[in-house]
């Protein structure tokens, strides 16, 4: 078969045809190869190539690809044999025909047009370029009019081609290693190349350099495979894959914003019941110890007046000593100065107890869970009062408040933000601190600043610090949701927060807040 009727008439039977009709199979869409099979192929498809331009530069050194089971080892084995018989017949020709006027072997003329037509029509174009780094090129296969719409005479032409048809953000990563195939021997790089109608197709490039016989640089051969499908691919994997890290950080926060729900729940079951428990007994003990100290009162006063009567009366001395004698052994002055100092203690106390189960009830805000315009003030004290535990024995807190008008808001888990910042501010500091409180507003915001002058957070973890699950605290310590969950709230509340830290000095957080949000998620 000659090359113009292969060409026309590609054989088309297969090897072996089956015995039996194959049964009807239902289609499918073509599955992508893997790059690295397709790598493989055409390094391959390369060395094949390679070893036939320099077979016809009558240079038989170079290997064929050999090792496989498919169509393309199948060829290398024939082109084996066939370059095997004429190294045997130009050694022969040699002999018999020194004037070199013998005619062509047609065998070998038909598997050159056979290879040709191969090149030509193969996926990858073939091309070959000087060995100086610059691109020129001196062979393109046919099939590059094909697959970038340009005649390979004039990529050959013009000496810049190649240069110039890289896309400019892929330039300087290819040459920036372009050098090392001449001591490496191959190079391989994936850039987007213009096509003659402007588009950029993603292209791989697989580069070998050829040395002559004395192992100078002869040529570079690649060959060119777009790979422009399989990048989009890539790019709609990497798509999907981010909408799921995507979708994985919101269930995360979901589930930490239910966790903390129910823990505020719990929270607000327990203060309901100290405030059940303890506010019904600490009633009537108030009460009592309030008709105590009117009974003191009264019997102190009883007994002055009774002093005072018997002191009038002149006569009865012995009377009068008795009494200053029992008097002096109860120790009476003590007892009446000490007994109202007891009952105002005990009253102090009772008054103590009951603004901490008031914190916590105003803390947990039971039973409320409507958006609703609360005191913030009201919402820090209370939450100062809850923590103190953290930091009384190592910090002290300073205050300084501006004038705040009541914010709509969520107020329990308002202060769920405060208590985090609070709790972190403690933590970071070792003794003798300091934690401010301070608050403002301007416009229609206000902002509340929580700091301390504790550790302080290093630079390059200051941006991670609100994200899900991260913690610089040892394991069992913290959970890595407390600024994550603090951010989320705020977020809900159409405000931010601002973070500023240096090391050794301390930290500042400060969270911004509308006085009104622009739709409060009456749900949440």
């Amino acid at each position: 078969m000659e090359f113009e009727d292969f060409q026309t008439n590609p054989p088309t039977t297969p090897v072996n045809p089956p015995a039996q009709p194959a049964a009807p199979v239902a289609p499918q869409a073509p599955a992508a190869a893997p790059a690295s099979a397709v790598e493989s192929v055409n390094a391959r498809f390369l060395a094949l190539c390679v070893a036939v331009d320099a077979a016809d530069r009558g240079n038989f050194s170079f290997p064929l690809p050999l090792q496989g089971h498919d169509r393309l080892t199948l060829m290398a084995r024939q082109l084996q044999r066939l370059f095997d018989r004429v190294q045997a017949a130009g050694v022969a020709a040699d002999a018999s025909d020194p004037a070199g006027k013998a005619e062509p072997d047609p065998h070998l003329s038909r598997e050159n047009n056979r290879l040709k037509y191969l090149i030509a029509n193969t996926p990858a174009i073939i091309y070959s370029s000087v060995p100086t780094g610059d691109g020129t090129m001196t062979f393109v296969s046919d099939n590059a009019l094909r697959l970038l719409d340009y005649k390979p005479e004039d990529m050959v032409a013009d000496p810049s081609f190649w240069f110039d048809h890289i896309h400019p953000e892929d330039i300087a990563n290819i040459f920036s290693s372009f050098a090392q195939i001449f001591t490496e021997g191959q190079r391989s790089y994936e850039y987007r190349f213009r096509t003659c109608d402007g588009r950029y197709l993603w292209m791989h490039d697989n580069l070998r350099l050829i040395r002559d016989a004395e192992g100078k640089p002869l040529e570079v051969v690649g060959s060119l495979t777009d790979i422009t499908e399989r990048k989009q691919m890539e790019e709609a994997l990497k798509k999907k894959g981010d909408e799921q890290q995507l979708l994985i950080k919101q269930l995360q926060e979901a589930q930490a914003q239910l966790l903390q729900s129910e823990k505020m729940a719990s929270i607000g079951q327990l203060a309901a019941g100290i405030a059940h428990e303890i506010n019904n007994p600490i009633g009537f003990i108030n009460s009592n110890m309030g008709s105590l100290k009117n009974y003191v009162d009264t019997l102190c006063t009883l007994v002055d007046g009774l002093d005072q009567s018997l002191q009038s009366v002149p006569a009865q001395p012995e009377l009068k000593q008795k009494v200053a004698q029992l008097k002096q052994q109860a120790d009476y002055d003590f007892l009446k100065d000490d007994v109202a100092d007891l009952v105002r203690e005990s009253l102090d106390g009772l008054k103590r107890v009951r603004d901490i189960v008031q914190s916590l009830r105003d803390f947990a805000h039971i039973g409320v869970i409507d958006w609703q315009y609360a005191d913030l003030h009201a919402g820090l004290d209370s939450t100062l009062t809850i923590a103190s535990n953290e930091f009384k024995y190592k910090a002290t807190v300073s205050k300084d408040y501006g004038q705040l008008p009541p914010v709509k808001c969520l107020p329990s888990q308002l202060n769920q933000v405060f208590m985090n910042l609070i709790v972190n501010a403690s933590q970071a500091i070792t003794a003798n601190g300091v934690i401010t409180v301070r608050t403002g507003s301007t416009d229609d915001w206000v902002w509340v600043e929580i700091g301390d002058n504790g550790a302080g957070i290093a630079p390059d973890i200051l941006n991670r610090i609100f994200d899900p699950f991260f913690t610089t605290k040892p394991v069992g310590k913290g959970t890595g949701l407390g600024l994550s969950l603090s951010y989320s709230i705020v977020a809900k509340h159409g405000g931010r927060i601002e973070v500023a830290s240096e090391l050794g000095k301390g930290t500042r957080f400060t969270v911004h807040l509308p006085v009104t949000p622009p739709q409060p998620d009456q749900t949440s």
